[in-house]
């Protein structure tokens, strides 16, 4: 992949540009099957890889410049542009439908009269302390937001300091919608706090809708504005899928589904006869995960999802729940163990005392995700009689060090 924003120094973000894609593919094999060495009866899948470039479908956009005309991208990193603003909506992560929004965007944001909100030194250099209240005379508009479904609708969150704008920015939804006719959700995130801090608890959602439907694998999840989601849409189906088959194959009766999120691979692995616990932290996420299960389980006579008829989804969902609340705390707190727990958590990994907890519980096979192996050949040493069986990395994130894998455990 070529980038003038990678060559003229201007971002650094794609830290692996300069290597050829299959390269960059085997180094990370390499990278996990090192950590993972210690399991040497491992089955490796061939990794999964999808488009080097335009996958993502999610930006997280710094907004700066001015009323008149705002930069939406990054600030830029050491060297000669460190600390100016950078226009990244032409990068080539994206693909063209979300490159596509950026300018109406930038329209409302002239139209609304939404400040950006600087951070930035004093042009003159001048080393003077920056107060909370000094940095509040600095404009609102902080984040833009945008995600793109795969059937090409958006879901647009500006981040403010304030809720002062609310009104011209609904003023201007009409004009938005005509823009943007692929808007779905627009969401005005509060996040008052002078800190670096991506976003804030306050969600306003200005639209008629409010869920953004991802369709992956036949499978419509919804996402809400503060849900996480996997940014790279095709690679994600290839994940579920790959679940989905060893799940079926084993064929539990009982299944935990941990760090849930949206419901993404408990609504994938669900069967009839089979009954599946998500736990998520986020309500947000759980109430989108409701919404998916209680549509499939009410599918109108003769509709097809997925290759399955409504009458096998509303078996399959009959045993299906969802609830908020700590995964580790969950699991500590049951009396009863599942035949398998799937595990995705954060970076940070499922932690000590989880995974402990499925160390000495009667739970027969984890389907552990991540997206640290690190930490995952961490939490793999404190779940010995959990032996990792199959395994896959799926190249979730070109051009950078990252990377996802999907690793099977069964006791014994």
């Amino acid at each position: 992949m070529q980038c003038p924003h990678y060559d003229a120094g201007r971002c650094r973000s794609c830290t692996l540009i300069e290597i050829a894609r299959p390269e960059q593919v085997r180094d990370k094999e390499s990278h996990v099957r090192e950590l993972l060495a210690a399991y040497d009866d491992v089955s490796w899948l061939p990794a999964v890889v999808g488009p080097e470039s335009g996958f993502r479908n999610k930006a997280k956009m710094v907004v700066a410049g001015t009323v008149e005309e705002p930069v939406l991208g990054i600030v830029g990193p050491p060297g000669p542009y460190a600390g100016q603003s950078v226009d990244l909506t032409d990068c080539g992560l994206y693909p063209p439908a979300l490159q596509a929004a950026f300018g109406p965007l930038a329209e409302l944001i002239t139209r609304a009269r939404l400040q950006p909100y600087d951070l930035a030194p004093p042009a003159d250099g001048a080393r003077r302390k920056v107060t909370p209240r000094a940095a509040a005379r600095r404009g609102e508009l902080k984040h833009v937001l945008v995600t793109l479904s795969p059937d090409g609708e958006l879901m647009v969150r500006l981040v403010l300091r304030s809720t002062e704008a609310l009104d011209r920015i609904r003023k201007h939804l009409p004009w938005l919608h005509e823009r943007l006719p692929g808007l779905a959700v627009l969401s005005v995130n509060v996040q008052p706090a002078h800190a670096a801090v991506l976003e804030g608890e306050q969600e306003i959602v200005l639209t008629e809708r409010a869920t953004l439907p991802m369709r992956l694998d036949g499978v419509t999840l919804h996402l809400r504005p503060q849900s996480f989601f996997q940014t790279n849409t095709g690679v994600a189906e290839a994940l579920y899928r790959q679940a989905r088959r060893w799940i079926d194959e084993i064929d539990p009766a009982t299944l935990w589904d941990l760090y849930c999120g949206v419901g993404g691979f408990a609504l994938h692995v669900a069967a009839p006869g089979r009954s599946v616990t998500g736990i998520e932290i986020s309500a947000e996420a759980v109430a989108s995960a409701t919404t998916t299960a209680s549509e499939l389980a009410t599918l109108p006579a003769g509709a097809v999802v997925g290759s399955r008829d409504a009458d096998w989804w509303r078996r399959a969902m009959a045993g299906v729940r969802f609830a908020a609340g700590d995964a580790t705390g969950f699991a500590l707190g049951s009396g009863d163990d599942p035949e398998l727990v799937v595990v995705n958590p954060p970076r940070r990994g499922i932690g000590t005392d989880l995974a402990r907890r499925l160390e000495a519980s009667a739970v027969q096979h984890v389907l552990y995700s991540s997206c640290q192996a690190r930490t995952l050949a961490r939490d793999l040493a404190e779940m010995p009689s959990l032996r990792p069986r199959r395994a896959v990395l799926l190249d979730m994130f070109p051009q950078t060090s990252h990377y996802e894998v999907l690793v099977l455990l069964s006791r014994g």
